[in-house]
This record gives C-alpha cells, sequence and structure tokens, in this order.
C-alpha cells in the first residue's frame, strides 16, 4: 500500500504514525510556531491532540494530515481538514489548516500544501465549503489564505480563547468548490 494518500509536488500528505510524535512535540514547543496560540503545547498536551485527530480521521475519513517533504520523507507538520467543536454562525463547518515546523516556512510548503488538500477535499469529499480562520495577528497564515483563493467573511471573537487575549479577534475566510473552478480558469 502507497504510503501516502496523495501528494503535491514537495508533499506528502498520510495518516499518523507513532514516529510523528515526537517531532510534533517539539512543534508544540517552538514559539515560533505556537505564536499565534494562546500556550506552548505539553507533550501531554501533543498526544491528546494527535489522538484526537487520529479520531476525527476514524469518524469522517479525513483530517489534519501528518505532511512529509518528499525529497527527504521528513515528517514536517499536517495540513488537511477539521471540524472546529466549539458554536459560532458559521460551524458546523469544515475546516483547513496547517502547522510546519519553523525551519521549512518561507519556501511556499504551506500554500502549496493547502491547494493539495483543497483539490483533494473538494474532489473526494464534496465538501460545500471549506473555511479558515486564524488570530488576527497572525499575517503569514492570512496570506495563505489569500494565495489559495479563499475570501474574507468576516470577523469573530474566538470562543476558546480569553477574553482579555490579544488573540481573540480572527479573520475568517471561505472558498467554494465553485471558487475552486473559476480559479483553474484564471
Amino acid at each position: 500500500m502507497d504510503k501516502y494518500l496523495f501528494t503535491s509536488p514537495r508533499l506528502g500528505f498520510r495518516h499518523w504514525q507513532d514516529s510523528d510524535t515526537l517531532p510534533f512535540t517539539a512543534m508544540g514547543q517552538d514559539a515560533a510556531v505556537m505564536q499565534y496560540f494562546p500556550q506552548l503545547m505539553t507533550a501531554e498536551a501533543t498526544a491528546a491532540l494527535i489522538m484526537r485527530i487520529q479520531t476525527h480521521f476514524r469518524e469522517k475519513g479525513y483530517g489534519l494530515y501528518a505532511t512529509d517533504l518528499l525529497s527527504t520523507g521528513t515528517f514536517i507538520g499536517f495540513i488537511g481538514f477539521s471540524t472546529p467543536s466549539f458554536p459560532t454562525d458559521f460551524t458546523p463547518c469544515t475546516e483547513i489548516g496547517w502547522r510546519l515546523q519553523s525551519a521549512v516556512w518561507g519556501q511556499g510548503l504551506a500554500t502549496e500544501g493547502a491547494r493539495a488538500c483543497l483539490e483533494y477535499g473538494f474532489r473526494h469529499f464534496h465538501f460545500p465549503a471549506i473555511y479558515s480562520f486564524t488570530a488576527v495577528q497572525n499575517q503569514r497564515s492570512e496570506k495563505v489564505m489569500q494565495k489559495i483563493g479563499m475570501h474574507q467573511v468576516g470577523l469573530f471573537d474566538h470562543p476558546l480563547v480569553a477574553a482579555d487575549s490579544s488573540l481573540q479577534k480572527h479573520v475568517l475566510y471561505k472558498i467554494t468548490q465553485s471558487d475552486i473552478i473559476s480559479l483553474q480558469h484564471l
């Protein structure tokens, strides 16, 4: 069986393996990676997140794909889909997100990977729409959203972030299947 569920020119997308735990734990302790999250992640919190990701895959058939550099086979983080569990006017929904090791930033990998995931998600899972959101300060992620053809549809206060936190205000982006078709014709 092929290791990857799908690939992009430089990335492979797969299910999580035990060997991903240590590098993902290190990412959760990297202040640059976690800059727009309320806190760094402990090893226990990282293990719990991996378990939630694996449960999401079993229940939905898709999730946050463990992502490797094809040239080396090295795990560099995740790109993929989740289902936000908090109540807002746009949930339930399918969210696309990414978290990559800071060592690979600035190479266009998040954009490349997110595009591949959008195409895979719309083709295989027929999502009506896909959303993405981040703290308003996270301009790097917001630029990825824009580069993959998403459109800003609002701002919201993230209900799981403390009201007194500078990270509570989030931008909200959305893309539909017809948006993807339009982009392919440009």
